[in-house]
């Protein structure tokens, strides 16, 4: 794939390491003329998420753009559940679709940008090709190509001497929202019981009033409030459920 001349290139950042890099390096190959750096707010992503935006920006030297969906204007994930009564399925998770995906389309319509370019790592490059594959011949995978990890991502996020997004030193497996429903995991729900308790019990009385069965035990969907403390699932360095912009696609 070549980038022609004037063509411009929309960077989605989601205030993780891998999406800080991969703005850099597009930044870096393309120019800042042609680039667009854009992030999808979710007030329940943790409040250093805007710390590390602001720090991303100071070094990137370049403004953060911000999308948001005209009927989500609060960008609350709490009042996307209440409205659409419904919190997450093996499809994907309404949060995600009306905060990222509407969100970025309404942007596109907007500003028409010829390329797009996500935190895919070298770690996921058969994820990053079926992307491109079956979703966006469009994307370019700046970060496979460079051949860069998570792990790399990491390291050159401290090397610019920027404190990584609290969710990361917290043990979290990545910076999306706290209490993220679309983790089934009942080791990342206790973690978010012991680290966030009172975004655990948030979680617990909205899934019973909309009747969302959040945690899976056993192969079994169970209430979050019926979760024990002593259930675990895989380690929290082996989930993965991160909050994209295209992985709702199948809603």
């Amino acid at each position: 794939m070549t980038v022609q001349n004037g063509e411009t290139i929309a960077v989605w950042f989601s205030c993780g390491a891998a999406s800080a890099v991969a703005s850099m390096i597009t930044l870096r190959d393309y120019g800042h003329a042609n680039v667009r750096i854009v992030n999808n707010p979710v007030i329940e992503e943790d409040e250093d998420n805007r710390r590390f935006l602001n720090d991303v920006q100071g070094w990137l030297g370049v403004e953060i753009e911000i999308a948001m969906n005209s009927k989500y204007l609060g960008c609350s994930a709490v009042d996307v559940w209440d409205n659409r009564k419904f919190m997450s399925g093996v499809g994907g998770a309404p949060c995600t679709l009306e905060l990222k995906k509407v969100a970025r389309q309404q942007w596109e319509l907007r500003n028409n940008p010829d390329w797009h370019v996500l935190g895919f790592t070298a770690d996921e490059k058969k994820r990053a090709e079926n992307f491109i594959r079956g979703e966006r011949e469009n994307m370019i995978p700046v970060l496979v190509d460079e051949g860069l990890t998570k792990a790399d991502c990491f390291q050159i996020i401290r090397d610019a001497k920027i404190d990584l997004p609290r969710m990361y030193k917290l043990g979290y497996p990545n910076a999306n929202c706290i209490g993220c429903v679309k983790a089934t995991s009942p080791t990342y729900w206790n973690h978010v019981r012991r680290m966030h308790p009172d975004v655990f019990r948030q979680r617990c009385t909205q899934s019973r009033e909309i009747g969302a069965k959040l945690v899976r035990v056993r192969n079994e969907r169970i209430f979050l409030d019926e979760l024990k403390e002593t259930d675990t699932g895989k380690p929290m360095k082996n989930l993965d459920f991160e909050c994209g912009i295209f992985c709702e696609e199948k809603l």
